[in-house]
């Protein structure tokens, strides 16, 4: 009988309230698809760091080919700055192969040519991750003093966008994170307070009446779970909807190709919607320890 009669009065002030109920549920869905949103595109830069790793490369080109006891001590020495994956060393007859393998039917071009116009060279495959990609000019500079390095190359410009993109998507995800912190606390805190103040005078005649503390203030806290519930479900259900969207209409992209675009992991989507349950509960007690002293 009692939690049927706290139900009873959550749905009554539900509905006593339902203009500032719709506008908090709105909120609280935006600023999780907000926060999910940017997440999702974080997570997948991440993984798209390891899975462009195998295609990047720095080439360090020298004037002389290291000898037996110089190549431990150069590759030593660039490990120590970064973490890579391998070093790659390549005399002039190697270089001369690949270019021929390369030009393919045209390597008849190669016939009246020695591999000595060719610089040796090492090959830097740096760590599949994106803070690898973040010191990758850091690392290219580096690379350049090494003892007789003549020049480096790597895709710098498209390194550099996607590590400066990236950047951008941490800082937008850390942002959209205070934002959700901030407006499912306060939304919800300013619709439970705008329950009380409705129902002021009611609630003054309850505590007169003798109504027991659990009474009045468990379906204020109902409000704030159940803000929490639908609000982050909602959220998160446009996300899987905007998704499912992009994956149907860029199927076959070029880009969708290489890099595999995945949905939040379980685990991610559960904590997204403990934490904003929990936000605003937070937002529904503090409100209530403010306003109601029962």
């Amino acid at each position: 009988m009692k939690a049927m009669a706290i139900i009873t009065q959550t749905v009554r002030n539900l509905s006593q309230t339902i203009g500032s109920q719709v506008m908090t549920l709105t909120t609280v869905s935006l600023s999780v698809l907000i926060f999910s949103f940017f997440f999702l595109v974080f997570l997948n830069l991440q993984r798209s760091g390891v899975q462009l790793g195998e295609y990047i490369k720095l080439i360090v080109y020298l004037d002389k080919e290291p000898s037996a006891t110089e190549k431990p001590l150069l590759e030593k020495q660039i490990k120590s700055f970064a973490p890579v994956e391998k070093v790659v060393f390549k005399s002039q007859q190697d270089a001369f192969q690949q270019l021929r393998s390369q030009l393919g039917p045209d390597s008849d071009l190669l016939t009246d040519l020695k591999p000595d116009f060719l610089p040796p060279s090492l090959e830097v495959y740096p760590a599949r991750n994106l803070s690898a990609l973040g010191n990758i000019k850091q690392f290219s500079d580096f690379l350049a003093t090494l003892p007789g390095a003549q020049k480096v190359q790597y895709g710098r410009e498209w390194i550099e966008r996607l590590a400066g993109f990236t950047q951008l998507v941490r800082l937008i995800v850390y942002l959209s994170g205070g934002l959700l912190i901030l407006t499912s606390t306060f939304m919800v805190s300013s619709t439970i307070r705008l329950t009380v103040v409705t129902r002021q005078t009611e609630l003054e005649i309850l505590r007169l009446l003798g109504a027991e503390s659990l009474y009045i203030k468990a379906p204020l806290f109902l409000e704030g779970l159940m803000q929490g519930i639908l609000g982050s479900g909602l959220g998160l259900f446009c996300l899987h909807v905007i998704y499912s969207w992009v994956q149907r209409r860029f199927n076959g992209q070029s880009l969708l190709d290489i890099v595999a675009f995945s949905f939040l992991p379980t685990s991610m989507v559960v904590m997204i919607f403990a934490a904003s349950i929990l936000l605003c509960t937070v937002g529904s007690l503090i409100s209530i320890r403010k306003f109601l002293r029962v």
